[in-house]
């Protein structure tokens, strides 16, 4: 395995305090302030080169992830925007989860299958259904399986409709804020089940970070994913998930088909201890998403293994603070920063912390300054929050006003960088 070394700027994270904080690891990072290492992160996040991957994809959208540390191990235009059809049903899947989460709601609630949700994703719409029966009350436990093993879309109607007492309210207030809330910035929901709509748009990246937070968040919830029939009004439906019978460890999670978006497929296996997440989508045939689908997870399984590069509350840098009793603030991951590599170690990493600096004083003892990103050849693999190892006061006036007038010549030769 390569490492390639990071300079350091703007910070006071010197060789020595380098040393100190990842030696352990052999692994470089580079401190700065944000705007800089802002527009170093982006070029070299865009440079998607999936042919140093090792993996040959047919699907024009895709991402495998291996689900503890987040490791991106292969991505195809992941932050293209496409209609997720039916992979959509995640989001309201995950927002029924968190209401039950928080005791808004409760598995032993009915909601009536309005005419609404009948007409549109019942019997008479011809498309994924429950079966559930106009006016009648069906519980949210029973809702929940309908929407998640049938893939019913009147069972996502009355869910909607039960908790927000609208599906377009549904998606606007409930779907796309709590999408926010994960970090899913670029998601649009126009309403709870992926049937066409103008308003329905993920990239498999963010469909990725969904299927991530549903496995860690709710082990209790995702068991569902993986039953393999439910039997409803008296029609047993088998899970539409191809992978429960076709590769060993698969667990869950969802498939998809709309005309605009073509076929697609969120899909995770466990094998030897180790969690991965495909998303694929844009394919022409259900067959090709099933095949494509596999041959990426039992690649990754194949090919990879997980390293640590930092433990839990190792020092992993330093950052500048501005106007403390100290000049810098030492930083730690809470977690282990693990990274999923190739076992024949041909991998180059790359580390950076990235905050926004200097850090104006005082700092909190645990207060989050930051992220550490980690590369692997060229594609950003990890993304780890970094905290403050230590409290840092307020220093003097003059300690303050020595800092201002550093700060101010620095902007100033800044702006005078920018007109270049």
């Amino acid at each position: 395995m390569a490492f390639r070394l990071i300079p350091l700027r703007r910070s006071r994270c010197t060789a020595g305090a380098l040393a100190r904080g990842l030696i352990a690891t052999v692994l470089a990072a580079s401190v700065g302030w944000g705007g800089m290492l802002h527009a170093a992160n982006q070029s070299v996040q865009g440079a998607k080169k999936t042919e140093e991957a090792g993996f040959d994809g047919d699907a024009p959208t895709a991402i495998l992830i291996e689900a503890s540390s987040g490791s991106v191990l292969f991505e195809k235009n992941a932050d293209e925007l496409r209609a997720p059809s039916s992979m959509m049903k995640l989001m309201t899947a995950e927002v029924v989860f968190n209401a039950i989460k928080k005791g808004d709601v409760k598995l032993t609630d009915d909601y009536r299958i309005s005419e609404n949700a009948w007409r549109k994703g019942g019997a008479p719409s011809g498309g994924s259904t429950m079966f559930a029966a106009i006016n009648s009350k069906v519980s949210v436990d029973d809702l929940l399986h309908g929407a998640i093993i049938q893939s019913g879309n009147d069972a996502c109607i009355a869910l909607a409709e039960g908790i927000a007492g609208n599906e377009k309210i549904f998606a606007a207030d409930f779907m796309t804020k709590r999408a926010r809330e994960l970090g899913m910035t670029r998601s649009t929901f126009g309403n709870s089940n992926g049937l066409p709509d103008p308003g329905n748009k993920m990239t498999v990246r963010e469909l990725g970070i969904l299927a991530r937070h549903i496995i860690l968040d709710f082990p209790e919830f995702y068991k569902l994913f993986g039953e393999k029939e439910f039997t409803w009004n008296k029609i047993r439906q088998p899970n539409r998930n191809p992978l429960l019978n076709s590769m060993e460890g698969a667990d869950g999670l969802k498939t998809g088909y709309t005309k605009e978006g073509g076929y697609g497929m969120v899909g995770s296996a466990v094998q030897n201890g180790t969690r991965l997440i495909v998303v694929v989508n844009g394919l022409e045939d259900p067959e090709d998403r099933a095949t494509e689908a596999k041959k990426m997870l039992e690649w990754g399984f194949r090919n990879f293994e997980t390293r640590t590069l930092i433990a839990a509350d190792q020092p992993v840098g330093y950052a500048k603070v501005f106007g403390g009793e100290s000049r810098s603030v030492k930083l730690v991951a809470k977690t282990p920063v693990k990274v999923m590599v190739h076992k024949n170690g041909s991998d180059k990493l790359i580390a950076r912390i990235v905050y926004s600096g200097p850090v104006r004083a005082p700092v909190q003892e645990g207060q989050q300054v930051g992220v550490v990103k980690v590369w692997r050849s060229g594609n950003i693999a990890v993304e780890t929050p970094v905290y403050a190892a230590e409290a840092i006061g307020t220093g003097s006036t003059m300690r303050r006003a020595i800092d201002g007038a550093s700060e101010l010549v620095i902007g100033m030769f800044r702006a005078g960088a920018e007109k270049l």
